[in-house]
């Protein structure tokens, strides 16, 4: 779908995506899509497909199957390639390169290099310009790479544990860095990692993988919202009946006392407590529970329809 200017209004656009490695399919059935101007975590335990995902947004690893689109052009679209910027997890830089060289390195292999962002980004850790990249700490480097990330003017920047090696301190002031300047420059951002209180903070749209399928995807705000926790005191085994109605995502009870993460479908019935759940709580109930059914809100799914209110209607139906 396209705007009225004729831009596409999807950064990411996923139909029956799949990626196998010999016998290992990475990614699967997949189809989603991220809208454009999204600052989307792709959060997923280890192996769950999220570095295999961006590394077929980047151009690095070809589908095995379906369709990817990257603003309304197919991925195998040598034109796109400007538009995109991938930050892999080792970071990788020539260590025997200054700072200053480094940044003359993609202003010499990219045509909308952008200097002052560049330095801006570079400056702002007060990086000496001749200092060798091997010689600085993991902070420093992860914002040298950064700088060459927003030098491009990316219009998708895909970042694969950019925080991963950083302290609490350098990892939260470079959040705030990487949301200002995506923010100036109009960048789409697609971030995995396995910190949920970066992605809490700083994303607007959340994508969920495991074992190569997607969870959760859509507005973060509206996939919380689509969920409560109840609990209560309940003395027999199983589900209670006035719970079971609901979509039951998790359950769990510890003593008499029962805990579960619902999607309601209606208002919920009995003596319970109900609480709107935080993003770890709804987060690793999924992961936790493979056969619970995925949630995709209307602005994620390809046919943009929500999965919710689909499971509405079947309920009045």
């Amino acid at each position: 779908m396209t705007s009225a200017d004729g831009a596409s209004r999807w950064a990411v656009e996923a139909r029956g995506l799949g990626k196998t490695f010999r016998r290992r399919r990475a990614v699967q059935d997949f189809s989603v899509r991220i809208p454009a101007g999204a600052v989307c975590g792709l959060v997923g335990p280890n192996g769950a497909g999220k570095s295999t995902l961006l590394g077929m947004a980047a151009r690095i690893l070809r589908p095995t199957e379906g369709s990817l689109h990257v603003f309304g052009s197919p991925v195998t679209d040598p034109a796109g390639l400007a538009d995109t910027a991938f930050l892999a997890q080792d970071k990788p830089l020539f260590p025997h390169f200054t700072v200053e060289e480094t940044l003359r390195l993609g202003r010499e292999l990219n045509p909308r290099w952008d200097q002052a962002a560049a330095e801006r980004i570079a400056g702002s850790g007060k990086l000496p310009p001749g200092a060798r990249v091997g010689s600085l700490s993991g902070g420093q480097r992860s914002r040298v790479a950064l700088a060459l990330a927003f030098g491009k003017r990316p219009r998708l920047l895909l970042l694969d544990e950019p925080m991963a090696d950083l302290d609490p301190l350098a990892a939260h002031e470079l959040g705030g860095l990487l949301l200002a300047e995506a923010a100036e420059q109009g960048t789409t951002v697609v971030m995995s990692s396995h910190r949920l209180a970066d992605v809490a903070t700083m994303c607007d749209h959340l994508l969920a993988v495991d074992r190569g399928r997607v969870r959760l995807a859509g507005e973060t705000e509206e996939l919380l919202a689509a969920h409560r926790l109840v609990t209560g005191v309940h003395l027999t085994d199983g589900v209670p009946a006035e719970i079971a109605r609901h979509t039951v995502v998790e359950s769990r009870t510890t003593g008499r006392q029962f805990t579960a993460l619902i999607r309601p479908r209606g208002p919920v019935e009995g003596d319970w407590k109900i609480a709107e759940p935080g993003l770890e709580e709804v987060l690793l109930s999924y992961m936790r529970s493979p056969a619970a059914p995925p949630l995709l809100t209307a602005a994620a799914r390809v046919d943009g329809r929500d999965d919710q209110e689909q499971e509405d209607q079947e309920v009045t139906a």
